[in-house]
């Protein structure tokens, strides 16, 4: 795999939904100086969440191609092209076996001089569930970004405590947090609008989602000066990182919503643009706004459970239920709190991606780059990594089992036809069929 010789550096960024598109692309432009040559390519991973065209240009990042890949047409790509960097913006799982992938092929070049693109991965927001699993299955690229202060120290801990190496991990912050300022007390906008950021599965059940859907319907009641936006993350069978079974959209067909409660899409920097009151269960959307100055309320209304996402905000000042909102309630987020989660409305946001940018540059100026090696193996893991290779299609070694199409052509029509009916049906059967067998389950 030949470096790059022609100056320009070549950053593809492998993405399996909308938000992690996001993340990756942002990403992948902090990691260069302002105003070097670079191309950015992207791909898709395709999968339940692989995004649709409305949704890669709600994100708004532009990339110079962009197409859709299985782990094998990437990692026979990068076989062929060696990028100088490459963004894994995935799950976990899929993390694994990309890198499980690159260290087969990144063996294979050194036998004969070549070099390997430099790996650099991450979470796109709270980390909240599963940090050991998650973190983990990212052990073995070559930088793996923390969001945060807090971040960085909780991941160096996981892999000092399973004795992996921990100098990968690089503290940064969120890559899309920016805007204008909030103005201010005593300058609030007219009208005074009220946001509430859903997620697509928290709450996970009917009767909490009805449940919050109402409270911003009788908040808007309450306040008919103000307007309150329901901002939602997907249209129905669109898909995101997580599976959304009861979309609100469908939730409020049943709810007599006043004029000044509706719902809105469209990109959260925009919407925040206009917020008085950023209002959220457990959202990363929190953080975009406390970065702005934003009063932002964090519901206690279900409980605070880790299952919700919202212990996060434990010791932020945030934590507020639906009454006191009501109420006029309006937090103010705790400094050090808000410091520690990268947040940095301080100004200090700027260096934030300086360090990962430092390593990055560094990695990319030495003569060869050590062999990639995961924490997991069929030393430490034999009994699981194997399964997690599998999914896609990769062997113990790394290499693609038998049988995997040697195509790496875009498919024709046909194929295309096939690929985005089996998706569709597969997100019916998410969202209509296996919530009725759950329910009858439950009988």
């Amino acid at each position: 795999m030949p470096a790059s010789n022609s100056g320009t550096t070549r950053i593809t960024v492998l993405a399996d939904s909308d938000t992690r598109w996001k993340w990756g692309a942002l990403t992948a432009s902090r990691l260069t100086a302002e105003g070097a040559d670079t191309r950015l390519d992207g791909r898709l991973l395709r999968g339940r969440a692989t995004p649709t065209v409305r949704q890669l240009e709600e994100v708004g990042v532009r990339a110079d191609s962009l197409r859709e890949v299985t782990a094998i047409e990437f990692l026979r790509e990068v076989e062929r092209e060696a990028p100088d960097v490459i963004v894994l913006a995935l799950v976990g799982g899929a993390v694994q076996a990309v890198l499980h992938g690159l260290a087969r092929i990144a063996q294979d070049a050194a036998a004969t001089g070549g070099r390997r693109p430099v790996v650099v991965t991450g979470y796109v927001g709270v980390v909240y569930e599963k940090l050991a699993d998650g973190l983990l299955l990212r052990h073995g690229a070559d930088v793996v970004l923390a969001n945060s202060r807090q971040d960085a120290e909780r991941f160096r801990a996981v892999y000092e405590g399973v004795g992996a190496d921990a100098s990968g991990v690089v503290e940064s912050a969120l890559p899309f947090l920016g805007g204008a300022a909030y103005p201010g007390k005593g300058q609030k906008r007219d009208p005074y609008t009220v946001v509430f950021a859903a997620q697509p599965s928290v709450p996970d059940s009917r009767a909490h989602r009805t449940y919050l859907l109402r409270r911003m319907a009788e908040h808007a009641r309450m306040h008919p000066d103000r307007e309150v936006l329901i901002k939602l993350r997907s249209k129905p069978g669109e898909h995101t990182t997580h599976i959304e079974e009861l979309p609100y959209q469908k939730l409020a067909k049943g709810e007599d919503l006043p004029p000044n409660c509706r719902l809105v899409y469209g990109n959260m920097g925009e919407v925040l643009d206009r917020t008085d009151l950023l209002v959220t269960v457990s959202s990363t959307a929190a953080l975009e706004s406390l970065h702005r100055r934003i009063p932002t309320a964090v519901l206690t209304d279900l409980g605070v459970r880790e299952a919700l996402g919202n212990h996060h905000f434990i010791g932020s000042g945030c934590l507020a239920s639906w009454d006191e909102i009501d109420a006029g309630y309006s937090p103010e987020a705790a400094p050090e709190w808000v410091a520690r989660q990268g947040v940095a409305p301080d100004g200090t946001y700027e260096k934030a991606f300086d360090a990962a940018r430092e390593r990055v540059t560094s990695l990319l100026a030495r003569t060869s780059l050590p062999a990639i090696t995961p924490y997991y193996s069929l030393t430490t893991a034999p009994g699981y990594l194997p399964g997690i290779l599998a999914r896609h299609h990769l062997g113990p070694d790394g290499a693609p089992l038998p049988g995997v199409p040697a195509a790496d052509r875009e498919p024709g029509p046909v194929r295309q036809a096939v690929r985005s009916a089996a998706r569709g049906a597969y997100r019916h059967g998410v969202q209509r069929v296996a919530p009725v067998i759950r329910r009858m389950g439950e009988l």
